[in-house]
């Protein structure tokens, strides 16, 4: 071979690798940690995929902690959280997703802290963080709230604000403390509130929004920035929204209408709200008690008390009209019959054929 040619392959390789050595390391990105549980919380984890996949960004969900596998559906069987299962469709490892029965298992905080975190973020994730969780984080641990807080604070802030009739709400993200949601607010939205929203659209609205806000949101949270303008909270101004009991469910007609509607907004999923009832047959004399599940309502403008003044439930509109206190009356525009599929109020009222409704 010629030996000036040679030298030449010499020359051009070593030059090679000379460049290469000097290109810059791709940049390690800062992990994250993402915490939520149910099916809401999916939109969170699904713009903190998004965002990480983007070029230029400069953080990688490094794990997924949500609540243990539970039975759940029809058949009972034992399922992965929605968040873990969605996280499992990305890809995301499975050694890479906790689900301790409580954050402060010591096993769990360990490989936590092995992850060396920068930070951690929840959303509807349904344990208690305690203080050894807060610690590990570098920049700390942020929460989207649906809430304007400190309104609302706890397990229950949209059917809380549903219930009691807020015409705006909104969402906030915002440092958690030891103290029930009362960390320092980085940033939050609001929204006007339309008077037929039910609680599970508004809670899917707000967390949607509260994703966006957190995105827009996290270069100042890494780069330390968003601790200095995060507006304490005024602890004389805050008020709680308690987590929702089962036996909250049954509507009294001796309330206003508007209470009634307000309740069936925010109690409308789980647990939902139930009135009984009374089937009179007048041929027969028979009379049945009938427990209905209330799903649709609104607040009757035009109240016309027929058919045996107060007690009775008529038909109007496609509607049934149950009067209420105070001279009031309340729409329910759908219902459901245990063990049956939701009816419109005239499927309803057809299946009387001709009996008679009084409230219980």
């Amino acid at each position: 071979m010629n030996p000036a040619l040679m030298l030449r392959r010499f020359i051009c390789f070593n030059a090679s690798a000379t460049l290469s050595s000097l290109a810059p390391c791709p940049k390690k990105k800062k992990p994250l940690i993402f915490l939520g549980s149910p099916q809401v919380s999916v939109t969170v984890l699904e713009a903190l995929f998004d965002a990480s996949a983007a070029p230029n960004s400069s953080f990688e969900v490094a794990g997924i902690v949500t609540q243990p596998p539970a039975r759940r559906d029809r058949g009972r069987k034992v399922l992965p959280s929605p968040v873990a299962q969605y996280a499992l469709d990305k890809g995301l490892p499975s050694h890479l997703i906790f689900s301790p029965e409580k954050a402060g298992d010591e096993a769990f905080l360990s490989t936590l802290r092995d992850l060396q975190p920068e930070l951690c973020i929840t959303a509807a994730y349904g344990n208690i963080l305690p203080t050894k969780f807060l610690n590990i984080p570098l920049h700390g641990t942020v929460n989207i709230h649906p809430s304007l807080l400190p309104l609302y604070r706890g397990a229950a802030p949209v059917q809380r604000a549903l219930q009691d009739g807020v015409q705006e709400t909104g969402v906030s993200l915002a440092f958690t403390v030891r103290k029930l949601d009362a960390g320092p607010v980085i940033a939050s939205k609001r929204f006007q509130v339309d008077d037929q929203i039910k609680a599970p659209e508004l809670l899917s609205f707000l967390i949607s929004e509260g994703s966006k806000l957190l995105i827009r949101e996290l270069p100042s949270i890494f780069d330390g920035s968003a601790k200095s303008k995060a507006v304490p909270q005024d602890d004389s101004n805050a008020t709680l929204a308690p987590k929702i009991s089962p036996d909250e469910a049954w509507l009294s007609f001796d309330q206003e209408a508007f209470i009634l509607h307000n309740k069936v907004r925010a109690l409308a999923g789980w647990p939902g709200t139930r009135a009984k009832v009374v089937v009179l047959d007048d041929k027969s004399g028979e009379q049945n008690v009938l427990e209905l599940k209330i799903i649709t309502t609104r607040v009757c403008q035009e109240v016309e008390i027929q058919d045996g003044g107060q007690d009775y439930v008529s038909f109007k509109k496609a509607s049934l009209v149950v009067p209420c206190g105070g001279g009031t009356a309340l729409e329910v525009l759908e219902v459901q019959l245990p063990g049956k599929k939701v009816i419109n109020a005239a499927a309803f009222w057809n299946g009387l054929r001709g009996q008679k409704l009084k409230k219980l």
